[in-house]
């Protein structure tokens, strides 16, 4: 069985999203079995897109929230092309994963009433935005293939900037006390689900 390090916590796990770091346990799976990891990365990009543009189409009449989140999309977008292109490279076919509840679970906690709804939907969109760059640093760290390792450092940048942006799309809508106190509430039920870990591994489990 692989030696996994015991992994070291970002600073970002402290700084206002993230509730608990990631397991050993959860390292050690992806490790294990990084053509899924890939796969699997590869369908999580695609989602972080469309939510991006979800949002557009939501709110159309919301200017300053178009010029933010298209050029995510297009990021995000350009992301999933960069893991399939690898993904042929190692002859690995795309192909549908079952999902971990993670995502279906943070998203059902969106209020349906608006204001509240935009807000919630910014901060689950951020809450799923800095795991990605805590797993991805971790992957980075300790994948053993460099063409992974590169891969996995590479994006983990873009994920900083993505969880930033969607804070301050809340801090320019809200006040600070309303945005932190549905935060925290959010990043207990995100903590709660990453504990879980899902049979195999999967970017967000």
């Amino acid at each position: 069985m692989t030696q996994v390090p015991e992994p070291l916590p970002s600073p970002l796990v402290r700084v206002r999203w993230l509730k608990q770091p990631s397991s050993p346990a959860w390292l050690e799976q992806a490790l294990a079995d990084p053509d899924t990891v890939l796969i699997d990365h590869a369908h999580c990009e695609r989602k972080a897109a469309g939510v991006a543009l979800q949002l557009m189409f939501r709110y159309p009449s919301d200017e300053t929230l178009a010029a933010a989140l298209s050029p995510l999309a297009r990021e995000e977008l350009e992301h999933f092309e960069r893991v399939l292109a690898l993904l042929q490279r190692r002859g690995v076919a795309m192909r549908p994963l079952a999902a971990p509840p993670y995502g279906a679970a943070l998203t059902a906690q969106v209020r349906r009433q608006e204001p509240q709804r935009m807000l919630d939907s910014f901060l689950v969109a951020g809450l799923i935005e800095p795991r990605s760059h805590e797993r991805l640093a971790l992957l980075a760290r300790h994948s053993p293939e460099q063409e992974l390792a590169d891969l996995w450092g590479d994006l983990l940048a873009s994920e900083a900037r993505h969880f930033g942006l969607y804070w301050l799309l809340c801090e320019r809508r809200w006040p600070r006390p309303v945005v932190s106190a549905r935060l925290e509430e959010l990043a207990d039920l995100e903590s709660a689900l990453v504990a879980s870990l899902h049979p195999h591994p999967r970017m967000h489990s």
